[in-house]
């Protein structure tokens, strides 16, 4: 199996095009798409939607991600081979919350053209190079063939994650379809009335993990008057009236603030990395 999660979106042939490149390489491969609407040269949205999905698959898959910007450019192009899976595309930070959450076993640069199309173009590299390194790998291609170990992968900063005992700051890591705003403080599980606190990304805390839903103070802003403040943590968006904000805890665990059949985005005009500070 191969995923896709592209900027690509679906106007022109690109994707189209990919997929024919692999299943003429790879013709009993399946093919599922993941997105192909990541915002444009958008690293940081598409590590987190791979850091969303790629653990339900299975640990045969490879996950071929082209969101690249430098493209052309001296940037590496690489595949990563882990303890959930098999990763391919540049080398530019994409594959930074996954590689915080599995245990990397091998990171190698694409750099044998025999794995690559004949002419690889300056500015379609999900084409000429990611696409058939994708088929091969599927097919059963050692990731060793493919070229030289990479020491240090480039990785993005973590997302803000800070721990004390009774405040947990972090920051708005991602606005989904509807309007949802998903924020770096996860992951979270439901113990009862309580929840239990498990930091995500890897961050470490020895500090209290657990605390009671409706203890819970949501601070969205920068600590200044007028910070927003929502009261309570709920489990579902129906939890409240229609047109009301809320926070709860989505489906991935992290923290999120929503508007009961609105876009709390657009209504509260929250940005990524806007910080959000949780605290009881």
């Amino acid at each position: 199996m191969i995923t896709l999660t592209t900027d690509f979106g679906t106007t022109d042939g690109y994707v189209g095009t990919m997929k024919g490149v692999m299943l003429d390489i790879a013709p009993r491969a399946r093919l599922v798409d993941i997105t192909q609407q990541i915002a444009p040269q958008n690293i940081r949205q598409a590590a987190y939607v791979l850091y969303t999905t790629y653990r339900f698959f299975s640990s045969q898959t490879v996950h071929l991600v082209v969101v690249d910007p430098g493209v052309g450019s001296s940037r590496r192009s690489i595949a990563i081979y882990s303890s959930h899976g098999t990763f391919v595309g540049p080398d530019n930070g994409v594959f930074s919350y996954v590689m915080t959450e599995e245990s990397v076993e091998a990171v190698v640069e694409l750099a044998d053209s025999r794995y690559h199309l004949p002419s690889v173009s300056q500015t379609f590299h999900g084409r000429d190079v990611f696409a058939p390194v994708a088929a091969h790998l599927a097919a059963g291609v050692p990731i060793s063939e493919l070229g030289p170990p990479v020491i240090t992968p480039v990785a993005l900063p973590r997302p803000r994650l800070e721990i004390t005992p009774h405040r947990i700051r972090g920051e708005v890591l991602h606005t989904d379809h509807f309007g949802n705003v998903i924020t770096s403080i996860g992951r979270l599980l439901w113990r009862g009335d309580e929840l239990a606190f498990t930091p995500a990304f890897r961050q470490r805390s020895e500090e209290r993990t657990r605390f009671a839903a409706s203890d819970v103070s949501v601070v969205l802003g920068a600590p200044a008057p007028g910070d927003r403040e929502i009261h309570g943590l709920h489990r579902t968006y129906a939890d409240v009236e229609r047109g009301e904000v809320l926070a709860l805890v989505g489906s991935e665990g992290h923290v999120e603030i929503a508007v009961r059949e609105g876009n709390a985005a657009e209504r509260l005009g929250l940005q990524p990395r806007v910080p959000v500070e949780l605290h009881w």
